[in-house]
């Protein structure tokens, strides 16, 4: 059926539904198992409900169901990824169909980085308004059935939950079911979906008239009520943020202040001013949402669009606030879930473009310091999948080393840790420079390494053990420790740690020789794990009862 599979190659794809009657006549088949996520949400810390401002970002682009409509990949060059998962919260897939199922693709790469997906209900025009007026006008069944498929679908596909935007004029009995829908979809997502989040775009009013607030005031209060948060509208100015903060009160934080980054309208910053919009946003404790941050590749072209990327995100990480990981293992070889060739264990597999973000893993920080450091994706050499990641700095006049922050973690620290590092220096002298990993504690005073007898570390910065081999018991697992090649070193480290708790991973490129000059260096990162020893000695849990359906051999 084209519904879900592509008619010229007969690949899966994602799917939207059209109108109310594809809505309600919607049910689980086995065609549309490919869309279903695979990627449990990870675990983060501080939580999604911790009172702190939120970062939501909204993907629109160009209609939606663009090359990530395809479930197992393309050979799509130069495509749109997102990876800067570290400092967003909450990640919207929007379209202008009636259900948007965010495609699966993107509910993998945000789940594997701790952000939750949202898709989007949206009736407009005068289409809407029948639509509306169908299943809001008339007795409670009508949208109790609604809510219920929409809540079944977020369930069934994985994602987290919707994104309500009713942009058109209600009548007064359906804006008066209106509330009552919204308590119902939100308490059966939430029943439905763990976690799981209904937010309402600031459109219609309680009076049935479609009129966009650009704040939360008494007009369309009733609607942030009745859900987890409201998503403004983007032409605002700061005496409504003052109001805003004032009439949330304790819901301060549920309040996602929307940001155009195309700057359509009547509005402030925008492009690379964004970062105007949140400081003042960020000034009245307010959550935001940054609608199409795709103008980067947009509206500056696809060719320089991972420089730009970082340029637009790092412009404005100082009202980000990051998440941290808290569960261990944690392993990645950084690909951004596309690339110019496939790599293996450091060898060129396949040259040719792909794309398929169900294959990014898990991403870093993107650390900048202006003219001392910055981090980027490589893709001309990678050690596995698409691209490495390239850590480019400079060690100043009379000091020894530089320390880059990839990681935050909170979470206890397992009595004993086990790390492994695969880089290469790039350069005309790569031997000038030593690499090794360094882990950094929270403080606290009984914490230490290895035996009780050892002093706790000022402040709780460890540099692990290197070994040149791996311990016999977890020698066949760990083969990494001997396996740099193509130009790749490959390192292994333990730790001993007693009664601590986990806080950076961060890489230390040191200097063989103390210089007085500036010493500049490239180093490409090709695979990072901190694993506890302890799990990876015990055998993994055996698989049974394998069954393989949808087959087709090309």
């Amino acid at each position: 059926p084209a519904r879900y599979f592509d008619t010229k190659t007969t690949e899966p794809i994602s799917f939207f539904l059209t109108g109310l009657e594809e809505l309600l006549a919607w049910q689980p088949n086995s065609n549309d198992e490919f869309n279903v996520s695979a990627v449990p949400l990870a675990k983060r810390q501080p939580p999604l409900h911790s009172r702190r401002p939120r970062t939501l970002v909204c993907h629109d682009m160009q209609g939606g169901y663009l090359e990530d409509r395809f479930i197992q990949g393309s050979a799509t060059r130069n495509p749109y990824v997102f990876y800067h998962w570290r400092y967003i919260d909450i990640f919207v897939y929007f379209s202008h169909h009636t259900v948007t199922i965010p495609p699966v693709v993107w509910t993998n790469a945000a789940h594997r980085n701790s952000v939750p997906v949202l898709g989007t209900f949206i009736t407009e025009w005068t289409d809407g308004e029948k639509l509306c007026e169908a299943f809001l006008a008339g007795d409670e069944e009508a949208f109790i059935a609604v809510a219920e498929q929409l809540a079944r679908i977020a369930q069934h596909f994985r994602f987290d939950g919707w994104l309500v935007n009713i942009e058109n004029k209600l009548s007064a009995a359906a804006v008066g079911n209106l509330p009552l829908f919204l308590r119902e979809l939100t308490a059966r997502v939430h029943s439905a979906v763990p976690g799981g989040l209904v937010i309402w775009y600031d459109s219609v009013l309680q009076d049935g008239t479609l009129r966009w607030q650009n704040e939360l005031n008494d007009q369309n209060r009733i609607f942030f009520d009745a859900c987890d948060g409201l998503f403004t509208n983007y032409n605002w100015k700061e005496e409504q943020l003052e109001r805003t903060q004032r009439l949330a009160g304790s819901r301060l934080n549920d309040v996602y202040v929307g940001v155009d980054v195309f700057a359509r309208g009547d509005v402030i910053g925008g492009g690379f001013d964004t970062d105007k919009s949140l400081r003042m946003i960020r000034q009245y404790g307010l959550s935001t949402a940054i609608f199409a941050p795709g103008w980067v590749y947009e509206h500056l072209g696809k060719e320089n669009f991972l420089q730009n990327e970082n340029r637009f995100w790092g412009s404005l990480a100082e009202y980000l606030p990051t998440h941290s990981i808290c569960t261990l293992p944690l392993t990645t070889s950084f690909c951004l879930g596309m690339g110019t060739s496939t790599f293996l264990d450091g060898k060129d597999e396949e040259s040719g473009p792909w794309y398929n973000l169900s294959a990014q893993d898990i991403q870093p920080l993107y650390p900048e310091q202006q003219g001392m450091l910055s981090a980027s994706c490589c893709l001309q050499d990678a050690w596995c999948g698409g691209s490495s990641l390239q850590l480019q700095g400079t060690i100043p006049p009379g000091e020894e080393r530089v320390a880059v922050r990839l990681f935050s973690l909170q979470m206890p620290a397992p009595p004993k840790l086990f790390l492994t590092l695969l880089y290469k220096m790039e350069g005309p002298q790569p031997d000038d420079f030593t690499v090794a990993l360094e882990v950094t504690t929270w403080d606290s005073g009984n914490c230490f390494e290895g035996n009780p007898t050892s002093l706790p570390e000022p402040n709780g910065r460890y540099h692990p053990r290197f070994l040149p081999a791996p311990p016999p018991g977890l020698a066949r697992l760990l083969a990494a420790c001997h396996r740099g090649s193509h130009g790749w070193t490959s390192r292994c480290y333990e730790l001993e740690l007693q009664d601590c708790s986990l806080r950076d991973i961060s890489l230390i490129v040191s200097r063989q020789q103390p210089s007085p000059q500036a010493t500049s260096f490239t180093c490409l990162l090709g695979e990072v794990r901190v694993l506890d020893t302890a799990s990876v000695a015990a055998s993994p849990p055996q698989v049974h009862s394998v069954a393989a359906s949808q087959l087709w051999w090309q």
